[in-house]
């Protein structure tokens, strides 16, 4: 299939029809595609519909962004920086971060820092990847640490927004919860032998994006307390769609699961 067929995200369908695979969008730079599995590959005809299977998510300008990052990756490298060194750090960062919000959080210049790491965090999060991948750091024990480090990280540095003045505690608790879901049915994904997904449209770059906004806004002193929950509720909304959305399309990308969806 020639590489134009892909300029759109879509379903692909065997003509057996008996298992499918999804597409992830190149138009935003994103080339990675899941493998086709069919029984009667490649003498069958494959047809591609242009229907989307994926929400959009910031986690699509992921491709671009590393290319920014790709000088400093080098330079890491050099220095003899490890990825699991780079996933502890973004990991250690976040609980310390949390950990001052939580002691001080009528200090609004702490807030004003929470956007600038949320993006440092993200930086990191996408060179221990690209460490790992590119120069031949991958291991059992960096993927846990992977895994695990940003569902602590989001936590540490989400919970801190309840002791600000108006914050629904229970309603940020969900937040939180929905968050480490998504992250948890993402994995299921790669368990049952369809990749990892990262479907939106509430990824851990969006949830960064939303609370790195409410941070600074709090900070600067521009957010009345009435915007926190209604925020929130939204988000709520969102993660319960991204958990959706991730086991619909794990499902479908599952071997065996191609002829069920």
């Amino acid at each position: 299939m020639p590489n134009n067929a892909f300029k759109h995200p879509g379903r692909i369908k065997t003509c057996c029809r008996r298992e499918r695979s999804l597409v992830l969008s190149r138009m935003i730079g994103l080339e990675t595609t899941l493998p086709l599995r069919c029984a009667h590959a490649p003498a069958c005809r494959i047809e591609l519909f242009l229907i989307s299977d994926t929400m959009p998510s910031l986690y699509q300008l992921k491709p671009r962004f590393q290319q920014l990052l790709r000088p400093l990756l080098h330079v890491l490298y050099r220095l003899g920086v490890t990825a699991n060194a780079v996933t502890l750090a973004a990991l250690f960062g976040s609980l310390l971060l949390g950990a001052l919000l939580w002691c001080w959080p009528q200090q609004r210049l702490l807030w004003l820092v929470v956007p600038v790491f949320m993006l440092v965090r993200m930086a990191l999060n996408a060179i221990d990847g690209m460490l790992a991948r590119e120069f031949n750091q991958q291991s059992r024990l960096g993927a846990i640490l992977n895994e695990v480090g940003d569902v602590v990280s989001d936590a540490a540095l989400f919970a801190p927004f309840a002791l600000l003045p108006g914050v629904n505690p229970a309603l940020l608790v969900l937040v939180i919860f929905l968050a480490m879901l998504t992250e948890f049915v993402g994995v299921l994904g790669q368990v049952m032998g369809g990749g990892r997904r990262y479907d939106g449209p509430s990824g851990k770059s969006d949830r960064a994006l939303v609370f790195g906004a409410l941070a600074a806004l709090h900070g600067l002193g521009w957010l009345a307390q009435a915007v926190f929950n209604p925020v929130l509720a939204l988000m709520a909304l969102l993660l319960a769609l991204t958990v959706a959305n991730r086991m619909r399309a794990a499902l479908r990308a599952a071997p065996g699961e191609g002829g069920g969806a």
